[in-house]
């Protein structure tokens, strides 16, 4: 059965087109025109071995803000979508990644309420690259989880480094999200007692 997912979504903002493939071999096509951004959906393709596609054009003459959050969105619907009736899966799942001398840890509950707890080390620098704001790191993942339906906790206990403090959270989380996808073979039918994610 194909785990696929295709979102269009067109604001006076932005216009997104994303395709997700949740059984893919990590193929990546991104770009959003914010740099650091399209490296870290890179990486979220790559570490959750999905294949990937996020076409963006957004008001970057304002800022990124909007390019950011609304891709995030596609991207969080696009994944919902590709879940489908999530039959099989295993649902809950959790990764740490460490990135030199920061450390993510992640984990996820694909259980229809989008809920998220975030929290990374203060100071961090405010830009990453030329247009990256740190700030939206959070807001990405709010963005996602509204979409997507999924709860989410990440910790970054300690980092330094901008650059690898949100790097680690990105790489962490697509490790839980390939896991919580994965079928189990022992699971019948959709795991929760409700009957229904």
């Amino acid at each position: 059965m194909s785990r696929t997912g295709r979102v269009e979504r067109t604001t006076k903002e932005t216009k997104v087109a994303v395709e997700i493939d949740l059984d893919g071999s990590g193929v990546a096509d991104i770009s959003t025109g914010v740099g650091f951004y399209d490296h870290m959906l890179d990486q979220l393709a790559k570490h959750g071995l999905f294949d990937l596609t996020v076409h963006t054009e957004g008001d970057l003459h304002i800022d990124s803000h909007h390019t950011m959050e609304d891709t995030a969105l596609a991207l969080g619907a696009a994944f919902a979508e590709a879940l489908g009736d999530k039959a099989g899966i295993r649902r809950f799942a959790d990764a740490k990644v460490p990135l030199d001398e920061a450390l993510a840890e992640v984990t996820v509950d694909v259980s229809g309420r989008p809920y998220l707890v975030h929290s990374e080390p203060e100071g961090m620098a405010p830009v990453i690259g030329r247009d990256y704001d740190t700030t939206m790191t959070r807001h990405i993942f709010e963005s996602f989880v509204a979409q997507a339906r999924v709860a989410l906790h990440v910790r970054v206990p300690y980092g330094r480094n901008a650059h690898h403090i949100v790097e680690c959270q990105f790489k962490a989380l697509a490790r839980a999200l390939r896991q919580a996808c994965e079928p189990d073979p022992r699971v019948s039918g959709v795991p929760s007692t409700k009957g229904a994610l």
